[in-house]
């Protein structure tokens, strides 16, 4: 049996210069972004108490509180929530790596992403994102290539 190497990580922010080059990159229309995601078994405030609910809760349910209050300012900004389901292991990849959601969010543009991204009062529930996620993984796609 090969042995896989071990992943590097956990990867729950965006690089400055990966954020940097999608910016600059200069492509035009509609971006999607693939999301995957593995959650905490219970969510870690420790960044952001003053959100935190009041008993413990999983990362799921963090997440899930995540998305109730991203979704608004998602929509708002012309954004759309395109698939969300549960995920596991690899059909073709490493056996050692699964995740437990995917996502599908397509944008209009990287200029209307990055907009939403830095939105004041979204970014008021990005803790319960952080919470949430022990890992997750952002690939942008350019949808007609």
């Amino acid at each position: 049996m090969i042995k896989e190497p071990a992943l590097p990580g956990p990867y729950l922010d965006v690089a400055q210069d990966a954020g940097r080059a999608f910016f600059l990159s200069g492509k035009g229309g509609p971006i999607v972004m693939l999301n995957l995601l593995r959650f905490r078994e219970v969510a870690d405030y420790s960044d952001s108490p003053e959100i935190a609910p009041a008993q413990p809760v999983s990362g799921r349910e963090a997440f899930d509180t995540y998305v109730a209050h991203t979704l608004p300012f998602l929509f708002a900004s012309g954004g759309d929530l395109l698939f969300m389901g549960d995920a596991g292991p690899w059909l073709i990849g490493p056996t050692s790596e699964s995740w437990d959601r995917a996502m599908l969010v397509r944008q209009a543009s990287v200029d209307t992403f990055l907009a939403w991204n830095s939105d004041a009062e979204y970014l008021k529930g990005i803790g319960h994102r952080t919470a949430a996620l022990a890992d997750s993984r952002l690939l942008p796609l350019i949808e007609g290539v």
